[in-house]
């Protein structure tokens, strides 16, 4: 065994080794808050890219954004003074609105479906969801009857000519939009998707009713299966716009209901409540409006919300524009029921008893 001494460090006294310890430690801390800087940036550029995506795939540029119909926020004054300003001009008579589509896809668009009686898993327990999703939940419906398509720009004129109701505000001079027949009515609120169902001899689903069509009996998480599929649904900026109502015939739901996920976000009945036994704070419930309380916040923009007794309605389904998760079975969306957007349609539904009104 070597009795050679350890090698002492020369030179070096305890107070510079002492030293060094704290540049090493500083140096440490410096590559840290580096790295952490850099991640940071790389998220920040990674967030970028995807707004870059999003804007990439409209239908226009961000920088005409202002000339467009966007959703509920900047166009509720729009939408507010259309519902209740001049009647708009609407250029159809019965002659041409038959014209819009051919025999046969009138004959496809007016389809009901028959979904069952019997009991289906509603809402869900999944971790990384939305609290006011929750809980999973077993819910008892009798046989009743759905549109097989969210109700379209052609089927609307129809009702406007014959009940004399407006025209959605994005119909310039009272026109469906050029190539838009087959696509679904959009800037539509609660009220007008109401009385459209009342006219046709039908109502607007319930949130149980469109849950079910969509996911069928034992709880899918999209219409088709339990994975997310880009090529069965039309979300996330995919096309830019809202896509003809048969565009997705792979989408189906396991009863053959189309469009139930993505391309419009669809109105129900429901009011927007808490599902017995969530664990949702009761805040998220509590529809509030925005309020200038003195001429200088007025003056500065500055608004509190404030708590009103009036409810928010559901909306199904995601959109063209959600996050594709968005478009889950499951997943509940609210908003006014005066608001409408370029997102907003929806589709009718009808007691087993009762037949629909051929109004077609």
């Amino acid at each position: 065994m070597s009795t050679r001494p350890k090698l002492q460090r020369k030179g070096v006294s305890q107070a510079e080794r002492q030293q060094r310890k704290r540049y090493f430690a500083a140096t440490l801390v410096s590559c840290a808050v580096i790295a952490m800087i850099a991640g940071t940036a790389h998220v920040v550029k990674l967030g970028s890219n995807r707004m870059q995506d999003m804007q990439d795939r409209a239908s226009y540029q961000i920088s005409e954004m202002s000339a467009h119909i966007r959703a509920a926020g900047e166009d509720i004054i729009l939408q507010d003074d259309h519902e209740y300003g001049q009647q708009q001009a609407v250029m159809y008579t019965p002659e041409s609105i038959t014209a819009l589509l051919a025999a046969a896809q009138w004959q496809e668009v007016n389809q009901q479906i028959l979904i069952p009686a019997g009991p289906f898993k509603m809402g869900t327990n999944r971790k990384r969801t939305a609290s006011y999703d929750k809980p999973e939940h077993i819910v008892q419906l009798p046989a009743y009857l759905i549109d097989k398509y969210p109700v379209t720009n052609a089927q609307y004129a129809r009702y406007i000519i014959t009940a004399g109701a407006k025209a959605p505000l994005n119909w310039k001079n009272g026109e469906i939009p050029r190539g838009e027949a087959l696509r679904p009515a959009t800037m539509v609120s609660w009220y007008n998707a109401r009385d459209y169902c009342q006219w046709a001899g039908k109502r607007l689903l319930t949130e149980a009713e469109w849950e079910k069509a969509a996911r069928g009996e034992n709880g899918r998480l999209w219409p088709w299966g339990n994975t997310m599929d880009s090529q069965r649904l039309n979300t996330y900026y995919k096309v830019g716009s809202t896509s003809d109502v048969t565009a997705y015939p792979e989408g189906a739901s396991i009863y053959g209901v189309m469009d139930l996920a993505g391309n419009v976000s669809e109105w129900v009945a429901d009011d927007f409540v808490p599902y017995p036994g969530t664990g949702a704070d009761d805040e998220v419930f509590v529809a509030k409006v925005p309020v200038a309380k003195t001429a200088e916040d007025r003056r500065m923009k500055v608004v509190e919300f404030v708590a009103v007794a009036a409810r928010y309605k559901v909306l199904r389904g995601g959109s063209w524009k959600s996050d594709p998760f968005s478009t889950s079975t499951y997943h509940r969306n609210y908003s006014w029921p005066q608001y409408a957007s370029d997102f907003f349609g929806f589709r009718c539904g009808a007691d087993r008893t009762i037949e629909p009104a051929s109004q077609h």
